[in-house]
Order: structure tokens, then sequence, then C-alpha cells
């Protein structure tokens, strides 16, 4: 101590703590002068001494004016010492950070401003302090003092100059520092952060892009926050980052980036783009879609989480984010890669059955095709899931979209391409139409469309042929088997399916086809009916005809006769209509249709009977322009002069003994016990009932009495 009050007089000591600037400045210069002095005479220990004094006697001082008077010397000892001063940064360094966060601003103030000093002075071996240098300029970032800020910044100007020309910087050790100060959210600190992290990703040698997993979620962060001056560095900050990922080759991607760090990544992204902030979500997606593009092969672990992200965004409010989310969806979903690559086909399952429960039908849609895509790669593994996914694929047959609809359907006829699959699937639609009768009534026909579409459409109605033959449920066979065979009758898609029936009469197979459906057709007696007319089997037509004129004619059979008779005006059977140009060869055919027009009502009872009115009207014009021709008894007195009115495709006519291959008499029974189970159906509802209105909604019901002969009298006298 002696020695350094020698080597400094008390005048200039006294001086350091003086109000004035001009002798501080003056006192600061004589001892920078003497520590030059001392340094050219290589006097390390009289150096030595003059730094402990300061350090020890003045900024160990609880009183402000000697702890800057401390400081303010040891600048001048570090400008004083020139190119010798990294010798004793040691020494000088550790006594002006303790006073960084002095309670005293301006003593705050000189501490920044004597290590800049320093800094200046000694250059790029101050970075052996980088971390407590840097840890000291973030909190002097959020100064309260606005000349503290001031002096902060300039250190940091310097520091970061001298760490973007110094190569004892290294970012190895620089990131983890960035890292642990990423979650602070003061905008001070945070522009603190972003302002190192652009500056050193400009440096040519330093690539930040490398050590980006590190911080990314950090700056995703700052989108969101309260300042625009961050928020909007912080999109500066992603958008140069996004830039050089797409510029830089994959491979070198893969090169600076293992699948971890993917992971990490693709993990930030995932979670921002559920922000309740649309810039965030939309920034989020835009880094996903390059990510999936970029490093396909590394986001293999993350692609259940990735379309977890993307699902819901595909309907995002904002027309941006839907958009970049659909191409994501596009782009991800064209990556082929199997489980043995790491793909969990149960998660990305389960996220694909989340999406078909969402509000929105784009979403639903991409689910769907998800679903599908899955089946098209993946089957075995998909097929060990499908319990899980199957009842909500059943319940998106209910969906408000066709095109839900249809995509599902899809999935469904892929999963029944396996015979065993398309039983349960059968099963597991006629459950789902007797539960839901509006879906039948809506989609009934619409599904069993695409199902034919997709798979053989005899397959298909065998299938529900089997269910229906087995139902207990009779009304509900009754519904099923009339959406089944309007459907047969009326769609393109099942144009081969016609043509096999028509054959019946003729080809085993057809034959075969014809009994399988036979049954259940049962349940709906115009069905029946439709399905012999189809078949050319008028003579067994004719005879179920017959046994109606028994029954009692419900509101809802005339319904069904008369849209029978609707369709036998169109294309399907266009052939029919043209055996009537012969009637003398096709007497069975003439009889049914007269058989049919005699069950229709004329008069206009009710509202309900309006349309099978005109239907009647129609059908009795279509019958007067077959030619005069009158029954022969003969004609009439044997089952297989049935055979007279079917052809082959060839034109030749076949053989009697074929019609002999189809029992039509045991049919002909099974058609009338099936008759009587309704019967006996409807009676036991209207004791069940019978406090409740007289109208039925079944089989029967609303009775319309044997009215057949009568008008079969009728027309005889000519009165109608």
């Amino acid at each position: 101590m002696a020695e350094a009050s020698s080597l400094i007089p008390a005048s200039v000591l006294r001086n350091l703590t003086d109000k004035q600037y001009e002798k501080r400045k003056k006192a600061a210069v004589t001892i920078q002068d003497i520590v030059g002095k001392l340094a050219y005479e290589q006097e390390v220990k009289k150096i030595l001494a003059v730094i402990n004094i300061l350090a020890t006697e003045f900024t160990d001082d609880p009183r402000p004016d000697r702890r800057k008077g401390g400081l303010t010397g040891l600048a001048a000892v570090a400008v004083g010492l020139k190119e010798k001063a990294p010798a004793y940064l040691e020494e000088i360094v550790p006594p002006v950070l303790n006073h960084i966060s002095d309670e005293d601003s301006t003593v705050r103030y000189i501490a920044s401003e004597t290590l800049y000093n320093v800094a200046k002075a000694v250059r790029g071996r101050i970075i052996i302090y980088f971390d407590k240098i840097f840890d000291a300029l973030c909190k002097l970032s959020d100064d309260s003092d606005t000349i503290v800020q001031s002096g902060a910044h300039l250190l940091d100007n310097l520091l970061k100059d001298i760490a973007t020309e110094s190569d004892q910087f290294s970012l190895e050790e620089f990131v983890p520092l960035l890292r642990e100060r990423m979650d602070i959210i003061n905008p001070h600190v945070r522009q603190f952060l972003l302002g190192w992290i652009t500056v050193l990703n400009n440096v040519p040698d330093m690539d930040m892009l490398c050590f980006l997993p590190d911080y990314l979620d950090g700056l995703f962060n700052m989108l969101s926050d309260s300042s625009p001056e961050v928020r909007q560095q912080a999109h500066c900050a992603l958008s140069e980052f996004l830039q050089e990922i797409k510029n830089t080759p994959v491979w070198l991607l893969h090169y600076m980036w293992d699948t971890s760090d993917y992971g990490r990544m693709a993990k930030v992204l995932v979670q921002r783009s559920g922000s309740p902030d649309d810039y965030t979500r939309l920034t989020s997606f835009t880094w996903m879609n390059e990510f999936v593009k970029h490093g396909a092969d590394h986001l293999i672990p993350c692609y259940s989480d990735i379309l977890g992200a993307v699902l819901p965004c595909i309907s995002d409010k904002e027309k941006e984010i839907r958009e970049i989310a659909r191409e994501t969806n596009k782009e991800l979903r064209a990556i082929i890669a199997s489980p043995a690559e790491g793909v969990n086909i149960g998660a990305v399952l389960t996220i694909a059955r989340s999406g078909l429960t969402s509000q929105a039908s784009t979403t639903r849609v991409a689910a769907l095709q998800w679903i599908a895509t899955l089946l098209d790669r993946h089957w075995n593994e998909v097929i060990s899931f499908l319990n899980d996914i199957f009842s909500s694929l059943l319940a998106a047959l209910s969906d408000p979209s066709d095109e839900v609809v249809i995509l599902v359907l899809e999935v469904h006829a892929c999963l029944a391409e396996d015979s065993q699959n398309l039983g349960h699937l059968i099963d597991h639609l006629v459950q789902t139409f007797r539960n839901d009768h509006a879906l039948l009534e809506k989609r009934g026909a619409l599904i069993v469309r695409r199902l034919c579409v997709r798979l053989d459409a005899e397959q298909v109605y065998r299938e529900f042929s089997s269910k229906i033959e087995r139902e207990d449920d009779l009304d509900f066979a009754s519904n099923m088997v009339q959406a089944l065979n309007f459907t047969l009758l009326t769609s393109s898609e099942l144009v081969e399916l016609r043509i096999l029936l028509k054959q019946s009469l003729v080809e085993s197979s057809s034959m075969d086809l014809f009994v399988s459906l036979y049954s259940p057709w049962c349940h709906s007696p115009v069905a029946t009916i439709s399905l012999c007319l189809l078949a050319q089997a008028y003579n067994h037509a004719s005879s179920v005809i017959q046994l109606l004129e028994e029954e009692d004619i419900t509101a809802k059979f005339s319904e069904q006769l008369g849209k029978l008779v609707y369709l036998l005006e169109t294309p399907v059977f266009a052939s029919l209509r043209l055996q009537l140009v012969e009637p003398d060869k096709h007497v069975w055919l003439l009889k049914t249709l007269y058989g049919l027009l005699m069950l229709l009502p004329q008069i206009v009872l009710s509202y309900v009977f309006v349309q099978q009115s005109a239907a009647f009207k129609i059908f009795r014009t279509r019958l007067k322009t077959v030619p005069s021709y009158i029954f022969n008894n003969e004609q009439l007195k044997h089952p297989c002069n049935q055979v007279s009115e079917i052809t082959d495709d060839s034109g030749d006519q076949v053989d009697a003994n074929v019609y002999d291959k189809i029992n039509f008499p045991s049919k002909l029974q099974q058609f009338q016990q099936t008759l009587r189970r309704h019967r006996f159906s409807l009676q036991s509802q209207k004791s069940a009932s019978s406090s409740k209105s007289q109208v039925s909604t079944s089989f029967y019901g609303f009775a319309f009495p044997l009215v057949a002969r009568s008008l079969v009298g009728l027309l005889v006298l000519g009165v109608i």
C-alpha cells in the first residue's frame, strides 16, 4: 500500500473521486502515464500494487464516489499498459465485473465503460471472460437507467466486433449461454439475444445454422412478443435461417443435424402450430413444410406428431395457413417409409382417426386419405389396428359431406378386399342401418353403389342377402331389401349385375345368384316381383302377384309398386318392353303386367295415392300399345311354358328343361311363408299398440281391401 501511495500522488487519488469530471479525467490520465512508464520499465510488482490499491481501497469502498474512482482508475491502468494489458486481466476484470450490478446507476455505467476500455485495449484476449461479460450485458440490457443501457450498448457492439474477428471465440461455448437465456420474456433482453444471433449468423466462418436446434424454440417464442421490435427481429432471424435451409443441399443438412436434432425442431414446430397467434402458426407451418421437403428421412419418427399438427390446420380460419398446411400434408403423405424405418403406424392411425371427428369436412377428408394411403402401403400393419378404427369409419358413413362418405367407402372397400373383412363390413353396415334408418334412406344407395364399384358387385349383394336372410327385424329387412332392390334397378354401376340376373334361367351361375337373392327379397313383394322381371321369370312373377290378391294393399306397398311401374319405362327394362311386341311368345309376361296393373289404384282416394294413380294411367297406356292378343288356356297350363319367353345372348330359344333347374314351387312357398311372418308381426304390433293410431307404418297397415279382382271385373266390362 505504501509503495502504491508513493507511486501515485495522494492528490491524484483524491481527484479520482472528485465530483468534477475534469479533475477525474486528469487524474485518470496521470495514472495512465504512470502505469505506462512502469510497464515500459517492466515493474510488474509496482503495477500490481497500483491495481491492488484501486481494487481494494476504492472499488470495495461502500461510498459510490470511491467505487467510481476505483473503476475509472482501473480503466486508466488497462489503457496505460497497452499491449501488456492482457497479462493483468485477472487482476483488473473481476473487480469491474463485481460492480456491473451495483446499486448505484452511475457506478454501473462506469463499470460498463471500464470494461469497454479494457476490452478495447486487449481485444481478443478478453474472450476468456466472454461468458461473464455476456451475462453482465444481458442484465444491463434491461437496466432501469437509460444511460446505463447506452453504455452497455457500446460495450455490446465492441464485444460483437471482437467475437466475430477472434479465433478464440467458440460457438460451441456461446450457444449454451444463448440457450439458457432464450426463455427470458423481457423484451430488452430478447432484443439483446436476437442481436447476437443475427450478427454471428452473418459471419461467413460461423455457422449458427448448425446449432439451430438449441435455440429455435426461443426464436418462435419471440414471434408473439408484446414488443413489435422483438417480433420483427425474430421474424427476420427466422426468415434468414429458413432461406439458408432452402439454399443448403440436403446432404449437408443431414450432416449438420442428426435424427434427434430434426426431432427436437419438429417438436418445436408442432407445438407452435397450435399457437393462438396467427403469425406464429403460419411461420411454424412454413418451416414445417421445408422440413418435410428437406428432412424426410430424419422426420420419420415424428410423422404422427407432424400429422397431428397438420390435420386441424388444413381447415384453419386463415387462408395462408390452410394453404401451407395442405401443401405440407401432401408432401408428408408422399413420403414412402416403412415401419422398419421408424414409422409408427398405430400412432399415425390414431391421429387420422381423431381427424374424423373434426368439425371441418376438409380435415375429415384428409384424415380418410391418410387411412387409405396407409392401407395401400402397409396393409398388414393397418389390419392389425382394424378394431381401433373400424367404429370410427362406420360412424363416418353418416357424415353430411358426400365427399367424406365416398372416401370412407373407398377405405371400407379397401379393407373388404379381404373376403373375411367383407363379411365383417357388411355385418356392421347392416347393424348400422338397423340403428340409423335415416342413414339407410339418405345414404344407403350411395354406400351400396360405391362398394359395388370398388368390389365385386355380385359378392357385395350376396353378402347383404346372407345377412338379411337371418334378420329378425322384419320391418328393417323389408326396408333394407327395398333399398338394395332400387339400387340394383337404377344404378349404372350395377349394369353387369343386372345382365347376370337376366340369364338366371339360362346360366348356372346366374341361377345361383337369383336363388341367393330370392329369400331376402321375399321381405318386399315389389322387390320380389322386380327380381323376377329382371330374371325373366315371368311365370313365377305372375304367381307371386296372384298371392298378393288376398292381401291388404298398403299405401307403402302401393307407392313401391308405382315406382316399379316408372322403372319399367326406363332403359333397364327396354328388353322387357320389346318382348311385348310378340305377346304370343311372352304370355306370362303379359299376364304379369296386367296383374301389376290390377294392383295399382286408379281412383285417387287420398293424396298418398296421387302418384300411384298416375302410374296406373301410364301403365294402362303402355299395355294398350301391346298388339291385341287373347290368352290361350293351353299356353298357361304348364309352368314350363315359361321357356318360350326366354332367349340366350345369341337370340336362340332355350331348351324347355332348363326351367326345372330352379324349384319355383318351393320358392313360391318361401314367399308365402315370409308373407305370413310379416302378417303375424303386423298383428302383434297392432295388439301391442291398440290404444294408438289405427294407421300402421309397417309392411301392411293402411288397408285397401280386396280391389284387384274388382278392378279386373271393371276393366273387362269396359267401365274403366
